[in-house]
């Protein structure tokens, strides 16, 4: 081994490899917990008692999901400032999700501000045109980034097996019941995400279009309806290293599991998609609170199972608990317990610390995220995607205002490429590199400010 070659896996190990022992218990299991909040602000939100604000600045949330019926998505502008203000009170970046397929299920449309958009069906079904899907995808993620949202719960992958499917069929949401025609579109989609640096998420594992009710409304039952032709979709774009997240379906299948449904399933989730299918990546659930789920198991029962049948995220389509407390705390405090009793081990929270960590594109060097409730926002780097080809963008946070350098090393620590070098006023910024003249490898961004500075490691893959 060279002595070039053995500097760079030192470098790479000193940047890519999580300090788990020093991140809190409860830090982690924050990361795991996504959920909504009431109203367009968090001023409003704490005025109307919403325990948000604080969850935030306790860590006990990774991620925010967003509603028109919960007030939180009023306008373009006001969704910008609502993000701005959520990133700025929270000591990791959060992941902040809508639903927005297009069709019947667009959280953005021509009622906040937005324009109405075709459903997946006509685009794979009707038009079946690679030009329509991805400018519509291209339209929609513009509007992400316009607005700071980072995470799309989208594309649907289920394949219109019954085109009367009160979830899917009836309501448009598969581009078609051909497993390659799904792949096709969903690739285009996601891909037209990534360009402007949203993360997607494909649903509902292992497959909804078969089924003859709805999981909002109660059990759903697809044993003798569902095919393995449904796993297609997630094979092909996991090959083809699309897949940031894939979000479970509260869908029993007696030949997976006999017992449970696949959120809380360990065959399905372990067994089957990390083991059988190989993904490595975070699995989010389905709302945890739909009839499926809610119906048959408590609240602390549910999440005990779906963390240890493998999901890395919890959804909730709200942040309180059946007594009107925070249920961020609740997830967290009942996980911990959890923890502590041998009932889960450590080792499993680890785990999805460090899927998702990996999904927000952190990589810490040091101590990666300070215990203490008192955090300061001083700095923030992230890019994505990560690794990249040649594009990815850089958004960090900067808490002053002032001279702002951002550039590429590689990993000796020669200049490869200066980004920007300007003097900015203190917030959100992003930047988009391109980094096609540069050779595949691996290389450090830095990141100076008048607040500090900062190191990422980002890696360009031809």
């Amino acid at each position: 081994m060279t002595a070039r070659y053995f500097l760079v896996l030192v470098l790479i190990a000193a940047c890519s490899v999580p300090v788990l022992s020093q991140v809190s218990l409860r830090t982690k299991l924050g990361q795991m917990v996504m959920v909504t909040v009431t109203g367009d602000s968090l001023e409003e939100s704490s005025a109307s008692m919403d325990t948000l604000k604080r969850d935030l600045s306790e860590n006990l949330v990774g991620g925010v999901i967003m509603f028109t019926w919960s007030g939180n998505l009023k306008s373009p502008e006001q969704i910008a400032h609502f993000t701005g203000e959520l990133q700025k009170h929270a000591a990791v970046p959060l992941l902040l999700a809508i639903d927005q397929e297009g069709g019947s299920v667009a959280r953005l449309s021509a009622s906040n501000g937005f324009t109405a958009t075709p459903s997946a069906y006509d685009l794979g079904t009707v038009v079946n045109q690679e030009g329509a899907t991805r400018a519509n995808a291209a339209t929609m993620a513009g509007w992400f980034a316009q607005t700071g949202l980072t995470m799309n719960l989208a594309p649907v992958v289920d394949l219109n097996v019954n085109p009367t499917s009160p979830a899917i069929g009836a309501l448009k949401r598969s581009f078609s019941a051909d497993p390659a025609i799904v792949v096709q579109h969903a690739g285009w989609f996601i891909d037209e995400f990534h360009k402007q640096g949203i993360l997607t998420a494909v649903k509902h594992f292992p497959g909804h279009g078969s089924a003859a009710s709805d999981s909002h409304l109660g059990f759903t039952d697809i044993t003798t309806t569902w095919s393995s032709a449904e796993l297609q979709p997630y094979t092909q774009l996991m090959a083809a290293h699309a897949v940031d997240a894939i979000m479970t379906g509260h869908l029993y299948n007696a030949t997976i599991d006999s017992l449970y449904p696949a959120t809380l399933s360990h065959a399905t989730i372990t067994g089957l998609l990390r083991g059988r299918l190989g993904y490595s990546g975070v699995v989010i659930s389905d709302e945890m609170s739909m009839k499926a789920i809610s119906s048959y198991y408590g609240l602390d029962e549910a999440m005990v199972l779906a963390v240890k049948a493998g999901v890395d995220i919890l959804l909730y389509n709200r942040n309180r608990d059946t007594s009107g407390n925070s249920l961020a705390r609740r997830v967290v405090d009942v996980l911990e317990r959890s923890v502590r009793e041998g009932v889960i081990p450590e080792s499993r929270i680890d785990a999805s610390y460090a899927r998702i960590m990996d999904l927000k594109g952190i990589v810490p060097t040091a101590v990666p995220f300070p215990v203490a409730a008192e955090v300061p926002h001083e700095l923030m780097l992230t890019n994505y995607p990560n690794p990249f080809n040649p594009v990815t963008t850089f958004q960090y946070w900067n808490s002053v205002d002032g001279q702002v350098v951002l550039w590429i090393v590689d990993m000796l620590g020669r200049t490869v490429s200066t980004v920007l070098e300007e003097h900015q006023r203190a917030g959100l910024h992003s930047v988009r590199f391109d980094g096609g003249r540069l050779a595949s490898g691996v290389y450090l961004c830095r990141l100076e400010t008048g607040a500090g500075s900062a190191v990422r490691r980002v890696i360009l893959l031809r």
